[in-house]
C-alpha cells in the first residue's frame, strides 16, 4: 500500500469527513472530491456526522422547550433531523420492513426494498419508530433528553460502521455499495471512539447505571442487523438505515428503563 505524505493524509481524511457530512446529514459541503476510497473511508466518520445532527437537534429542543411543551419541542427537533438527513435512515427502515414482510425469498425481499413506494408494514414501522423516539425522550428530564439526542444520533451511526466491518454487502450494486469492501479496524476504532465521546456527557448527566442501560439498548441495532442479514444474505443500504433507527430507539429505551 502506498503511504501518503502527512499533508496528503490530512486532505484525504478531511475529504472523507466532508463526504460523510454530505451523505448522511446531506449538508451542503461544496465540491468535495469524490472517490470510492474516500467514500469507504467516510464510514469511520459516520458517528461524527451523527454528532452534528444530534447537536442541531438538541439545540433546537432546548430553544423550543423554553416556550413550548417538551413533546412539541421534540417533534420540531425530529422534523429538523429529517430535513438534515433527507429522512435517509427512516426510508431505510420502512423499505426493510416492507421487504422482510413481503419477500418470501432473499431475491424477492431485495426487489421489494428497491421499490420507492411504501407499504403497510413500512408505514407502521416508520410511525412506531418516530412515536417511540418522541415518547421515550418526552418522559425524561429536558437536560437528559437533550444529551440523549446527541448521544443517540452519534452512537447509533457507529452501529452502522460495526455492521459494515463485520458483515458483507448483499447486493451487486446499490446506495450502500461503497461499503462492499468493508472497513478497516482503524476506521471502526475511530467510529467507536467517537460514539464513546458522545456517550460520555449522557453518563455524566444521567449516571453510570442509566449509561449502561443506554449502551445495552444501543446493541439492539447490530442484533437486529444479524436478523436482517440471515434473511437477505448480508446487509444493504436500507438495512444500515434500519440498524441506525433500531439502535437509536434502543438507546432511548434502555436509558429510560434505568433512570
Amino acid at each position: 500500500m502506498t503511504l501518503l505524505p502527512a499533508s496528503g493524509r490530512l486532505r484525504h481524511e478531511a475529504a472523507a469527513f466532508l463526504l460523510a457530512l454530505g451523505f448522511l446529514p446531506r449538508l451542503p459541503v461544496g465540491r468535495t472530491a469524490y472517490s470510492p476510497g474516500r467514500m469507504a473511508a467516510a464510514t469511520g466518520y459516520f458517528p461524527a456526522a451523527g454528532l452534528v445532527v444530534g447537536l442541531v437537534a438538541a439545540a433546537l429542543l432546548l430553544a423550543a422547550a423554553r416556550i413550548l411543551p417538551q413533546v412539541v419541542a421534540l417533534l420540531l427537533a425530529a422534523a429538523a433531523t429529517c430535513l438534515l438527513t433527507g429522512a435517509l435512515h427512516e426510508d431505510g427502515l420502512a423499505d426493510t420492513a416492507d421487504g422482510l414482510a413481503g419477500g418470501a425469498t432473499p431475491e424477492r425481499a431485495l426487489e421489494i426494498m428497491r421499490d420507492s413506494r411504501i407499504g403497510t408494514c413500512g408505514a407502521l414501522a416508520l410511525g412506531l419508530a418516530i412515536a417511540l423516539r418522541i415518547a421515550t425522550l418526552a418522559a425524561m428530564p429536558l437536560s437528559i433528553a437533550a444529551t440523549a439526542l446527541v448521544a443517540g444520533h452519534a452512537a447509533s451511526r457507529a452501529s452502522m460502521t460495526l455492521v459494515v466491518a463485520t458483515s458483507r454487502y448483499a447486493r451487486p450494486s446499490g446506495a450502500g455499495s461503497f461499503t462492499a469492501g468493508g472497513t478497516s479496524p482503524r476506521r471502526l476504532a475511530l467510529a467507536l471512539a467517537t460514539a464513546g465521546i458522545a456517550l460520555l456527557p449522557l453518563v455524566l448527566a444521567a449516571g453510570w447505571l442509566a449509561g449502561l442501560g443506554a449502551l445495552l439498548g444501543l446493541a439492539a441495532g447490530p442484533l437486529a442487523s444479524r436478523g436482517f442479514e440471515r434473511r437477505l444474505g448480508g446487509y444493504t443500504g436500507d438495512t444500515l438505515g434500519a440498524t441506525q433507527q433500531v439502535s437509536e430507539i434502543g438507546l432511548g429505551l434502555g436509558l429510560l428503563a434505568c433512570l
